[in-house]
């Protein structure tokens, strides 16, 4: 499997049978996704150390940076006003929060996740 493939289909990295998350989270019921401590099936720890998912951060502020530019960019290309693409651009972050935090756990564990079958 594909690093891609493995940070879309938000499973486990060790075996690809679980889900990471138990909840999604909501950013208009203001509700934070939920990650497992470990895989039900390989014991796999999606909490290796602590403060492992600060680099994460990282990853979710070029996702957030690549979601402005790409916001304001159709916003210039319709000829929309700066304050309607400001409101859009706000909007977009807002609903793509929840989307950013768990993509961007995601990305960070399977970055750092080596299997010994794969070179």
């Amino acid at each position: 499997m594909s690093y891609v493939t493995k940070v879309l289909s938000g499973t486990c990295p060790k075996c690809g049978q679980t889900k990471v998350f138990k909840k999604k989270g909501n950013p208009l019921l203001l509700e934070m996704p939920v990650m497992h401590e470990n895989c039900s099936k390989c014991g796999y720890s999606y909490h290796p150390e602590p403060g492992f998912y600060y680099g994460g951060m990282y990853m979710s502020y070029a996702l957030t940076v690549a979601e402005m530019v790409a916001v304001f960019v159709l916003g210039l290309l319709l000829k929309v006003n700066f304050l309607n693409i400001f409101i859009g651009v706000v909007v977009v972050i807002l609903l793509m929060s929840t989307f950013n935090y768990r993509m961007s756990r995601l990305m960070w564990l399977n970055l750092f996740y080596k299997n010994e079958n794969e070179q």
